[in-house]
């Protein structure tokens, strides 16, 4: 290939991706092939790298000292990042990493954690938090997507015109602003995935140095920031589901015979990915949750969420403090985990008839009772023929073992049978027994099953949750949220459930009647839990409880409305002056990006369709571009944006944001081919009649300098227009003073967009 030839691919955005290559040759030819293709930047884009840091460092650090208030949530996170510095154990959705660098900042900043965050509005500077350092760290990761929005492009291959344009949009953005300046996870997130993307493409650059040192860094680097990006929100997923379908296309791709891989060197390639993008990244994810656990070691608000054999692995906790051994012939009371009522029974009998006409056994009711009563008492004793006389009468109960329960008050044992229940005829009925009648003895028989319990795991009081199984009919002891008829007192249900596994099914021994908590004690050492138990109980609860925030919020917004912009958040008002931040992006920028990706799609399916006709509309090397490079960055969009739509949660337009700089790059590929690669690679035709003669060089020579000055041009305009619209919004970024009604009202541009302090009807 010619040197112009090389300078022109250059300058129009490409490298010399198209020179045919096989993976066989030998180093020497490969590393010549590589040098000739590298685009190292040069003086003068490093210059403009170096600009574009300093104005996202001014957008981002302007005003971030206002207010000095809680904004939105700060309430959460901020609170999160004092309970790390305490040591306090907490329940949150979201994976610890982003919050464990805000304590970590805070630490280096003389923060001690007093502040509890409690309200929006609270002052930061009576309280004594610096604030501003606190808010810094996510200002300086935001600030630092306009840098890496650049890099990816240039080493994408795009000329500089190019990558500042992608970068412009990202500078400008208010949305991105306004979500960096505050104690919030989003700027840690998209930076980590910004991160992930350049790692990966500078991976995928050095294919002809597979698995030289360069090779193994970048590999290794894209999954440690992929674990990042997931350590910090769950959705950092969608950026692992994106490398993960770029890795499989390059793994389809080095399939293909002719790369001339041998299937030993292909099951190295292999090897190597899935250490790099998925060993890593696990191993950095898990690390984080190590250290999670590590800090926080002390009871804190977070332990009601947590099992009972977690609290007790926690310093101060009650469950540590206050738990006791129990043993045969101990009096106690149950409670079920899930309703929180005590196991009752009383003198009162079933009815002959229900309601429904069915006949019961008329036996002695037990129900399940929210309050403390001396009904609730049952006595533990060893079932005959079950217990080793070898043990000692007052032997601690184990995981299990089989027992009788004495009913004090009424002097009966608890009895489940083949009857079934008054309000769930497919469940048993559970009733008592004299305790001097044997004839039914078997009947009054269950087994102890402690929860994650071994043969010899001890029953304690508040720190087992346990599972009674009936010895004669393999039903589990149960109740639910069900109250019985006025026969019943109102009182709830217990019966025998036939799926014995499930985990409604949990009873805490609630206290063992006569011990005091004030008695002495023996200091107890926290429990000690394996590591991957304590993370497996909290991923599942972090999922669980994720999905279950469906409470509706005055703000919330769903996925169809966010490419438009449809609605914001308010993050903060000062009614005194009338001020407000409240989270918009730039309408400019955004609906852009969606013309964009619209125009993108439209190229794409035009393209598609032509070829099946025998027609060339685009240039092969551009056409190679489109389908590597912008497809990349609309498939990175496409997942961070259309999985919400699976969301039953809460939504809100901030988690459009990882998307929305997606789509930026995909605007920015979009410029590139509509300004740039259009003219400066000719359309060639195929099918027409060879009567047809172009003068190709000479046209291009012709356009090149007129192209080249069009497209500055444009991306100059679109630029200005883009920096104009985040200064006529800024106001509601930064939450500046000085916005009169008719101010704001201007600033409405779509009736949907809830602002405070606006003009009433007529006024203006």
């Amino acid at each position: 290939m010619s040197e112009n030839n090389q300078v022109r691919l250059r300058q129009s955005g490409h490298t010399e991706s198209e020179e045919p290559i096989q993976e066989n040759l030998d180093d020497k030819k490969k590393e010549a092939i590589f040098k000739r293709r590298e685009n190292k930047p040069d003086v003068a884009s490093k210059a403009i790298l170096a600009v574009l840091t300093l104005l996202s460092f001014v957008t981002r650090f302007y005003q971030i000292d206002y207010p000095t208030q809680v904004v939105f949530d700060e309430v959460h996170f901020g609170k999160f990042a004092s309970y790390y510095l305490k040591r306090t154990y907490f329940f949150d959705v979201h994976p610890p990493l982003a919050k464990m660098m805000f304590a970590g900042m805070g630490y280096l900043l003389g923060y001690d954690g007093h502040f509890e965050f409690d309200n929006i509005g609270d002052d930061y500077i009576k309280n004594d938090v610096p604030y501003v350092g606190l808010r810094a760290l996510p200002a300086t990761l935001g600030a630092l997507f306009v840098s890496l929005t650049y890099m990816i492009m240039i080493e994408s291959g795009y000329p500089i015109i190019t990558a500042i344009f992608a970068a412009a949009l990202v500078l400008f953005d208010n949305a991105l602003i306004c979500q960096t300046q505050l104690i919030l996870l989003d700027s840690m997130l998209v930076f980590f995935m910004l991160c992930t993307f350049y790692s990966y493409i500078r991976f995928s650059k050095l294919h002809l140095r597979e698995f030289s040192n360069e090779w193994w860094v970048w590999l290794i680097t894209t999954g440690v920031s992929l674990g990042l990006t997931i350590g910090v929100k769950m959705v950092g997923l969608f950026t692992v589901m994106t490398i993960g379908v770029a890795v499989l296309i390059d793994l389809w791709n080095l399939l293909d015979i002719n790369r001339g891989l041998t299937m030993t060197q292909f099951r190295k390639h292999f090897a190597a990915r899935a250490i790099g993008l998925i060993v890593v990244p696990i191993s950095v994810y898990l690390f984080t949750f190590y250290l999670h656990f590590l800090i926080l070691n002390t009871s804190g608000p977070g332990d009601a969420f947590m099992s009972p054999a977690f609290q007790e692995s926690l310093l101060g906790n009650e469950m540590n403090l206050q738990s006791f051994e129990i043993r045969f012939n101990d009096t106690i009371t149950l409670k079920h985990k899930d309703t929180s009522v005590f196991l009752h029974s009383h003198f009162e009998r079933y009815p002959l008839r229900y309601e429904d006409g069915r006949i019961s056994s008329q036996g002695q009711q037990v129900t399940g009772y929210p309050y403390n009563d001396i009904n609730n008492y049952w006595r533990i004793k060893p079932a005959k023929n079950f217990f080793d006389t070898s043990r000692p009468e007052n032997d601690t109960i184990k995981h299990r073992d089989y027992i009788l329960l004495e009913h004090i008050v009424t002097n009966s044992h608890l009895l489940t049978h083949d009857v079934a229940s008054p309000l769930m005829p497919t469940n048993q009925e559970f009733t008592t027994m004299p305790v001097d009648d044997d004839s039914r003895y078997n009947e009054t028989i269950f087994q102890v099953l402690i929860h994650d319990g071994e043969t010899d795991t001890v029953w304690k009081t508040k720190s087992n949750y346990i599972r009674l199984i009936h010895y004669d009919t393999k039903v589990a002891l149960w109740t639910y949220n069900s109250e019985l008829p006025e026969w019943g007192f109102k009182q709830q249900e217990v019966n025998g459930n036939k799926n014995n596994v499930e985990k409604s099914n949990f009873w805490i021994a609630n206290e063992v009647i006569g011990k005091n908590f004030t008695e002495p004690v023996e200091p107890k050492e926290p429990r000690k839990i394996p590591f991957l138990l304590k993370y497996f109980e909290l991923q599942r609860l972090m999922i669980s409880h994720n999905s279950g925030l469906t409470k509706p919020h005055p703000y919330s917004s769903g996925p169809i409305n966010w490419p438009f912009l449809i609605r914001g958040i308010s993050f903060w008002t000062n009614n005194d002056d009338k001020q407000q931040i409240y989270l918009l992006g730039n309408p400019f920028n955004w609906w852009l990006a969606v013309a964009s990706m619209a125009v993108l799609v439209g190229v794409l399916l035009a393209d598609v369709i032509s070829r099946r006709r025998g027609l060339e509309p685009i240039n092969k090397p551009v056409r190679n571009r489109l389908y590597n490079s912008a497809c990349f960055f609309f498939l990175a969009w496409a997942f961070h944006y259309i999985p919400f739509y699976l969301m039953g949660r809460s939504l809100f337009l901030h988690h459009y944001l990882p998307a929305l700089v997606c789509s930026y790059l995909v605007a920015s590929t979009v410029f590139n081919f509509m300004f740039i690669n259009s003219v400066n690679y000719p359309v060639s035709i195929s099918g027409i009649g060879s009567n047809m003669s172009i003068n190709r060089p000479k046209i291009h020579l012709v356009l090149k300098a007129g192209v080249d000055h069009l497209s500055v041009t444009i991306a100059t305009i679109i630029i200005f227009i883009s920096f104009g619209v985040y200064l006529y919004f800024s106001p509601l970024t930064y939450g500046t003073p000085g916005l009169d009604p008719a101010d704001i009202n201007g600033r409405r541009w779509l009736d949907t967009w809830d602002l405070h302090y606006q003009p009433k009807k007529g006024e203006i």
